[in-house]
């Protein structure tokens, strides 16, 4: 089951390029997002772009802020396959993913991070993917899929997912563009 609650900037405002102040699931700390539709055009990305297959209408990007920058605080199970006990036992691992791109040959990207916490709120480990760079997409305009897994670190009890966008050219919108993001957790067999 996916923790990231709308992942796919498929609620709330948005479908068109201009920033929003909100998005459903996610505090804006920094910055004003654009929920864009796939069928805007105007060079955005489209149906026809690299991108996720099972990809709704709407994706994420950083709208005409040169940072924008969304969290969401997750707190982990409590109980079950991959609540605390099983955490703390080493027996939980996450998988953080994302679709993660940018316009043409621009160097603006998406940056997503997990940083899970100890119940005093004291970070105890970070995972980051991107941005996408202009070489990895063909200097086309693209999401592509970036995942990491790994072991949820014992102790942990919550996680900070962060999407962070940054215009890095020209111009006035931030072309970091982002879709399908999620963070998942699985029981795996520990040592007896």
């Amino acid at each position: 089951m996916n923790l990231v609650v709308n992942g796919d900037a498929e609620s709330g405002p948005g479908g068109s390029a201009d920033p929003v102040t909100g998005v459903t699931g996610w505090d804006v700390r920094e910055g004003a997002p654009a929920l864009i539709a796939y069928s805007l055009g105007n060079g955005y990305p489209g149906p026809a772009d690299p991108g996720p297959a099972a990809r709704g209408t709407r994706f994420f990007s950083g709208g005409n802020s040169p940072r924008t920058a969304l969290v969401q605080d997750i707190a982990l199970p409590r109980t079950g396959a991959t609540g605390w006990r099983h955490i703390d036992a080493g027996r939980v691992r996450y998988t953080l993913a994302g679709w993660l791109g940018g316009y043409a040959t621009q160097e603006d990207g998406a940056r997503l991070s997990v940083e899970f916490r100890n119940a005093q709120g004291t970070p105890v480990a970070l995972s980051v993917l991107g941005p996408v760079t202009a070489a990895e997409r063909l200097s086309r305009t693209a999401l592509l899929q970036r995942t990491a897994t790994a072991q949820v670190p014992r102790t942990a009890r919550s996680a900070r997912v962060l999407l962070v966008f940054t215009r890095s050219g020209g111009g006035t919108s931030n072309d970091g563009y982002a879709d399908s993001i999620s963070l998942t957790l699985h029981a795996t067999e520990g040592r007896k």
